[in-house]
C-alpha cells in the first residue's frame, strides 16, 4: 500500500464564519471551495458516524496539495464550549513548518493570537533541530509552528533500526483492532 500525501486535515469548529476569518484572513489560506449550506440526511449521518448529523463546511488550501476542512455541526456533543485537552484520547494538533518562527510568531501575535509558551529550542535527542511553539485557534484547537533548523539523518536512521529490532512484541500489546 502507498499513501501519497495528506490531502486535508479536518477540524470541527463552533462557528464556521468566525473560523474563516482566522484561517483565511489571518493565516492566509486560500479557498478551495466556498462555504457550503447545511447538509443533512441519513447518508451523511451514516457517513460521519453521527446520528442526525447536520453540518456545513469549507475547504481552504494550505499549499498546492494540502487543505484544511473546517466543519460546523448544528448540534455538537456537550463540551461546555471547550476543546478537547491535548492529553485526551482523540485530541490532535496541526503543525505548520515556517522559515522564521520568531517572525511568524510576532506576526500572529499582532493579530491577537496568544501562545502557550516561548519558542522551545531542542538541540539534543530525537527532536534535535526543532524550534517549536503551540497556539490556539478561536475554538481553542491546538496548532503548532515549527522551524526545523537541522536533521541528523544518519543518527535517526540508526535509532529507528535499533527501535524496530527491540520494540515490544505485538502480542504483548493491546490488540490493534477489536474482533
Amino acid at each position: 500500500m502507498k499513501l501519497n500525501y495528506v490531502h486535508h486535515v479536518g477540524l470541527i469548529c463552533s462557528d464556521l464564519d468566525r473560523s474563516i476569518y482566522f484561517y483565511h484572513d489571518i493565516l492566509g489560506f486560500k479557498f478551495q471551495n466556498e462555504p457550503t449550506g447545511w447538509f443533512e440526511g441519513p447518508g451523511l449521518a451514516k457517513g460521519v458516524g453521527v446520528p442526525n448529523a447536520k453540518l456545513r463546511q469549507v475547504s481552504l488550501w494550505v499549499d498546492a496539495t494540502t487543505s484544511f476542512e473546517l466543519i460546523e455541526y448544528a448540534q455538537r456533543a456537550d463540551t461546555a464550549g471547550k476543546s478537547v485537552p491535548n492529553n485526551h484520547l482523540g485530541a490532535a494538533h496541526v503543525c505548520f513548518e515556517v522559515e522564521d518562527i520568531h517572525k511568524t510568531r510576532a506576526e500572529l501575535e499582532s493579530h491577537g493570537v496568544t501562545f502557550y509558551s516561548d519558542v522551545n529550542v531542542v538541540d539534543e535527542g530525537p527532536l534535535a533541530g526543532w524550534r517549536w511553539c503551540y497556539f490556539s485557534d478561536p475554538d481553542g484547537l491546538a496548532l503548532e509552528l515549527i522551524q526545523w533548523d537541522y536533521y541528523k539523518k544518519e543518527e535517526h536512521d540508526a535509532a529507528v533500526v535499533e527501535y524496530l529490532k527491540n520494540r515490544p512484541a505485538l502480542s504483548s500489546l493491546t490488540p490493534l483492532f477489536k474482533k
